[in-house]
């Protein structure tokens, strides 16, 4: 199969007809064999009916169905264990990627040997003011973080080889970093692709403001995650022992001042309660360390989810 097309949504029964018969005719007209895995993230409209009634009618087109809703993430994910196509692309449900897009990411995969294309929508239809600049800022920390010269990491129309896909896991919030996770993952030829964004036929956004805290959060977890998801005692243990350390040599200064002047006390003075506070500080740290080391070595896989339905996937 040349393409696994997965696309995520939530609430898009207007919009799913149109998508599906879009991506037909450019597929069909570029001869590729493909199948198209929507996957409904507990959608309270019409959408799996929808699902089913494009299913009769096109044998490539599958569905999932979670019992609730996850999230884009888990939505991803689930889609990806389910993708056979050589090149895997993924793009949003609500029109507003263009699957005309799908030949030219599919070239720069099979033909220019990128490991993953991430679409930049350059001329944008929703430059709100409490959108673009949140989304400009994120962009450049999560560039900054890792080294990878990307100016829309949170576009939704992406292409991968299959082995990106099947090697990564996209869990919490982390489909905005799936950049990042390939390249810890080791795929590091990662490129970019001007992409046409079209303005929004039905319904609407599913994104609040709130998208955007939880995106530095899950930023920070993923920098941790990424260097030190597999040795926590290197990171605990680094400053569980500088802080052990720091606290060690004030008590033994206190310890000589006690001795050179023995009629202070030294509980009156508050280097003493820093250096003791520094000792436990660093204690801790070093028994989180332990804990991690044995959570990361023994941890089942995270991602668990109630899947109502299923059509065409195994």
């Amino acid at each position: 199969m040349d393409i696994s097309i997965v696309v995520p949504l939530f609430n898009e029964d207007e919009s799913l007809p149109e998508l599906c018969a879009w991506i037909e005719r450019v597929v069909t007209a570029n001869s590729f064999t493909y199948e198209i895995i929507l996957v409904d993230d507990g959608s309270t409209d019409n959408s799996w009916e929808v699902i089913e009634q494009l299913r009769s009618k096109n044998p490539h087109i599958k569905g999932i169905r979670f019992q609730r809703n996850y999230g884009k993430s888990a939505a991803l994910n689930e889609g990806f264990k389910a993708a056979m196509g050589t090149v895997v692309i993924t793009m949003d449900a609500d029109l507003q990627d263009s699957p005309d897009e799908i030949p030219g990411l599919y070239k720069m995969i099979v033909e220019d040997k990128f490991d993953m294309v991430s679409g930049w929508k350059k001329v944008r239809y929703d430059n709100t003011l409490t959108k673009n600049i949140p989304s400009k800022f994120f962009n450049w920390a999560t560039r900054r973080m890792s080294k990878i010269n990307l100016h829309d990491f949170n576009c939704g129309l992406k292409a991968y080889r299959l082995k990106v896909v099947k090697s990564i896991e996209v869990y919490g919030e982390m489909h905005r970093y799936i950049p990042v996770l390939a390249k810890w993952a080791g795929f590091r030829k990662i490129g970019e692709k001007v992409v046409e964004h079209r303005k929004r036929k039905y319904g609407t956004t599913k994104f609040g403001w709130e998208r955007f805290v939880n995106g530095f959060l899950d930023l920070a977890s993923i920098t941790f995650v990424g260097k030190y998801g597999k040795r926590p005692m290197h990171f605990f243990g680094l400053f569980g022992s500088f802080v052990l350390l720091l606290g060690l040599l004030m008590i033994g200064y206190l310890i000589a001042s006690k001795i050179i002047e023995p009629e202070y006390a030294l509980t009156n003075r508050p280097v003493f309660y820093i250096s003791l506070t520094l000792m436990v500080i660093g204690t801790l740290m070093f028994i989180a360390g332990f804990l991690g080391e044995l959570i990361a070595r023994n941890s089942p896989g995270r991602n668990h989810y109630l899947i109502e339905k299923k059509i065409g996937v195994e």
